[in-house]
């Protein structure tokens, strides 16, 4: 497909720009939240997190209502809850998604945290759609923090399964096309040594994340095949420890897919050394710049 039209053509326009509007994208770990915090501390710029608009507007009534549902097995806190003597909801933050992430879960033993795969499978449903909705309500948040606020720039600082809920190589992509006429798409692209210091830090703390359906299915039924455990004798960490590179691998090709169609691309050691808003502009251009 060509590539759809660019918000800033060039890196004038971008630097001449009186409102900046940008999505990034990429492997969680690489510094989209870092550039995003940096852009808001300098005071003129709106943050808008994807999976925190996704753990409140779009699942935070399931996750406050699985951590009732463990509430009421416990007869103490089951009377509390009962006599609304007590409330319980989701602290999530920016800084901490970890209420999102601890719903979503993994599948396998129930001894071991795991989740029956049907239901694992309704939580991944769950978030896609959330994920979608997300996306789409950026021109929402892009308007509202002009009107209300006053912000004059605005970062999108989205999940790293932005790629799995889009087709890159449709024109007519609805999550796309809504966003690419609104933002900047930036991917954060990494080298082969991130990705395996990712995979390195993932093995030391593995955890929840959305997958595509029939990656996730595949991945399912090759690592029972490769171990020949039960659905319910799986070990979570470790399933998930070991479709994540593979994961990774499968999202590669559609975060270049994205940034080739849709946007471009800045490589994650350049983003590491940007200090200041400044230096982001000048980092936006040079990616403008390239052919």
């Amino acid at each position: 497909m060509d590539k759809a039209p660019l918000i800033y053509p060039t890196a004038d326009d971008w630097l001449a720009a009186p409102h900046k509007r940008v999505l990034l994208f990429g492997m969680s770990g690489l510094g989209k939240t870092h550039l995003s915090t940096l852009l808001r501390d300098a005071g003129d710029w709106f943050h808008y997190s994807v999976d925190y608009r996704i753990g409140t507007r779009y699942m935070g009534e399931h996750i406050a209502d699985n951590a009732k549902r463990h509430a009421m097995q416990v007869p103490f806190l089951r009377d509390l809850l009962l006599s609304d003597s007590i409330y319980i909801g989701s602290n999530i933050t920016f800084d901490n998604l970890a209420p999102l992430s601890s719903y979503l879960g993994k599948p396998g033993d129930p001894a071991k945290g795991g989740l029956p795969f049907d239901e694992y499978m309704t939580r991944q449903d769950q978030h896609r759609a959330g994920e979608i909705g997300a996306l789409l309500d950026t021109g929402y948040f892009i308007d509202r923090a002009m009107d209300i606020y006053g912000y004059p720039h605005f970062v999108c600082d989205s999940g790293g399964s932005i790629c799995e809920v889009v087709d890159p190589g449709d024109p007519a992509d609805p999550v796309l096309t809504a966003l690419a006429a609104r933002t900047l798409m930036v991917w954060i692209q990494g080298t082969e040594a991130h990705t395996a210091e990712l995979v390195r830090r993932f093995d030391r703390a593995p955890k929840p994340m959305y997958y595509q359906p029939d990656f996730l299915h595949a991945a399912w039924d090759a690592y029972r095949a490769e171990t020949g455990g039960a659905a319910d004798a799986i070990d979570p960490d470790a399933f998930v420890r070991w479709t994540y590179a593979r994961a990774l691998a499968h999202r590669q090709p559609r975060y270049a897919a994205m940034a080739r169609g849709w946007g471009v691309s800045v490589c994650a050691d350049a983003v590491a050394a940007v200090k200041s808003a400044a230096d982001f502009d000048a980092l936006i251009a040079r990616a403008l710049e390239q052919p």
